[in-house]
């Protein structure tokens, strides 16, 4: 193998697995450390600059960063359930405990005559809006409804997000001279494209839920209803009360907030019904543990075949009983059993089977091209349109995702709409800044604390059932106090913080090699990765994670550290009487739109 290039940021931004796993990219371990330290303003500023929605995200993002977390790698020996670092409860923790930030905000930049429409208030248009505001440009921000935050506001329930977190986090972006004309819907792109904009981003999400036309549905329609605009009509105190027998047909995570939604609003008997097996469910774990938790059974491997009715009068529904079969592709199928169908009473169905996009307003004959399913057409890299200064974010792009996604998209189409609109090249893309800054105080002593926590995770408080179940409006979490935000956050592995060879100092003593707890070091001939990787102190298996190679020593060996479950306790570099090894802590910030444009 060739020696590892530690100067490229890639590898090492790789190795900060929960940073690499996040869309945007923010600096976790950075900010944990910071929460550990009571910091808790400059933990939320870490995560402002990055997410832009701390508060908002600590309670509600679907924590691509946790299932990447090393923590539940390294701990597979002493847990029988591994579990990683809390990261997304820490965020709120910084949210929820930082003192007033609004000083901190950056202040807007004399206009530059510039002008962008953002259409939908949703992230990833606050995204854009935050981006290119404080660089002079005048940003306004069109959406139907009245106040800012988009399917944030519109289709979380306020039991897993309070309406005035939504109300601070939009309001720390408008109040960046951000013009936004609620209650204002965009009926035409031809329209808009004519009043002279610079550039107009897209951020209107995926508004259209999923129908299910089966048997029964227009017969029994009063009774039936779609999901997120159930969600909606919830949110804006439309409905305030459901049938006492719900189904919930579908498995992702909307499905587990309606069916939480309805148990609050009098639905005694409550119960999701999903397609596929429990497993392959898209909601998040812990969104159907919390179902669970609250008493609403998940019955999977169930096909809806029919909505059964008396004149129109709702009784149940039919279902085919189903199991899954994979072929040699991993390809899944579902199967019938040959059981008899199930039958379910119920009262009331919401169906949260997906969303899909809906652009009426958008003519087919302005310039903007459509792909078949009926997204736009794309550069997956700058997010511009067929007409290059139309660009598209966030669910309206490619598909429902999340908010943290939406977020990335916002920050790189903010970028691109800053390059076009200086002439400069959009497709290229600004590098990170990083740095790579030793930690070493003393002989033995580092500027972290590298002491590894065996504590399993903090579970985060709960109000109590009886008054959590009794309002829609009760939040359920209750965030970790200051003395759990610690303890939990001593369990994070300090990522960052690299083992960093230099082979010149290296005398080849095989100290680092000894006292390694985890064997992640191995002195040895070199050779092809797959042979190398097997002749290791202990077998790199992973091979979603890198080998560290050094360049030739003395003896014509090589140094080769397998990233995958080191815990970056820099005993080796204590270890190391000559200091070939060192603890350096590497920093990556994306580079946000403007030129040497800083937070």
């Amino acid at each position: 193998m060739q020696r590892t290039d530690i100067a490229n940021p890639a590898y090492f931004h790789k190795v900060v697995d929960c940073q690499y796993a996040c869309p945007a990219h923010t600096p976790v371990p950075e900010y944990i450390r910071m929460i550990a330290q009571r910091r808790y303003g400059d933990a939320y500023m870490v995560n402002w600059v990055s997410n832009v929605f701390p508060g908002i995200l600590g309670r509600t993002c679907d924590r691509p960063c946790e299932p990447a977390c090393r923590r539940g790698r390294v701990e597979e020996s002493n847990s029988k359930n591994p579990e990683p670092v809390a990261i997304c409860r820490l965020k709120r923790v910084a949210a929820d405990m930082k003192e007033d930030v609004r000083a901190r905000m950056p202040k807007p930049a004399p206009g530059n005559g510039k002008r962008i429409a953002c259409v939908g208030a949703g992230p990833a248009s606050l995204t854009v809006a935050r981006d290119l505001a404080p660089l002079g440009y005048e940003v306004t921000v069109f959406d139907e409804e009245a106040k800012a935050g988009g399917f944030i506001r519109t289709q979380i329930p306020r039991f897993r997000l309070p309406e005035s977190v939504i109300d601070e986090e939009t309001g720390y972006i408008l109040d960046l001279g951000v013009e936004f004309r609620g209650g204002e819907r965009i009926g035409s792109m031809k329209a808009l494209m004519a009043e002279g904009w610079d550039a107009i981003f897209v951020g209107c999400g995926a508004p259209r839920g999923r129908d299910l036309d089966i048997p029964g549905r227009r017969e029994a329609a009063a009774a039936i209803h779609i999901g997120i605009d159930w969600l909606n009509s919830v949110s804006f105190g439309h409905v305030s009360r459901i049938g006492r027998r719900v189904i919930v047909l579908g498995g992702g995570n909307t499905a587990m907030d309606c069916c939480r939604s309805a148990r609050r609003l009098g639905g005694s008997d409550v119960k999701v019904i999903v397609r596929s097996g429990f497993d392959d469910m898209k909601a998040s774990p812990w969104e159907k543990e919390d179902a669970q938790h609250e008493g609403i059974p998940i019955i999977d491997f169930h096909v809806p075949k029919a909505f059964v009715h008396d004149e129109g009068r709702l009784l149940g529904m039919t279902f085919e009983r189903v199991r899954a079969e994979y072929d040699a592709q991993g390809r899944r199928t579902l199967v019938p059993t040959g059981e008899p169908d199930a039958w379910f009473e119920c009262d009331e169905v919401l169906v949260a089977v997906g969303q899909e996009n809906a652009f009426p307003w958008i003519e087919r004959d302005c310039g903007l091209a459509f792909d078949t399913s009926g997204l736009p057409v794309l550069d997956k890299n700058t997010f511009q349109s067929t007409v290059p200064h139309v660009l598209f974010g966030g669910d309206a792009a490619f598909g429902p995702k999340n908010i943290i996604t939406a977020v990335a998209h916002g920050h790189e189409a903010a970028v691109s709409i800053d390059r076009l609109l200086r002439a400069e090249p959009v497709y290229v893309r600004p590098a990170p800044m990083t740095n790579l800054v030793s930690q070493k105080m003393g002989i033995h002593e580092w500027s972290y604390d590298n002491d590894t926590s065996n504590d399993l995770r903090y579970k985060v408080p709960w109000a109590k059932a009886e008054k959590a179940l009794a309002s829609i409006a009760v939040e359920v979490e209750l965030g970790f106090d200051a003395a759990t935000a610690f303890k939990e956050a001593e369990r994070c592995l300090n990522c960052d913080v690299q083992t960093v060879f230099t082979e010149s100092a290296c005398i080849e003593c095989d100290a680092c090699v000894d006292i390694c707890p985890m064997d992640c070091i191995s002195f040895t001939t070199n050779g092809d990765e797959a042979d190398l990787r097997q002749r290791l102190k202990a077998p790199a298996l992973n091979l979603a994670q890198d080998l560290y190679v050094s360049g030739g020593l003395k003896t014509g060996r090589v140094m080769v550290k397998d990233e995958d479950v080191c815990l970056h306790c820099g005993l080796c570099a204590e270890r190391c009487p000559t200091g070939a090894w060192d603890m350096q802590k590497f920093l990556l910030k994306m580079t946000p739109a403007g030129q040497g444009a800083t937070a």
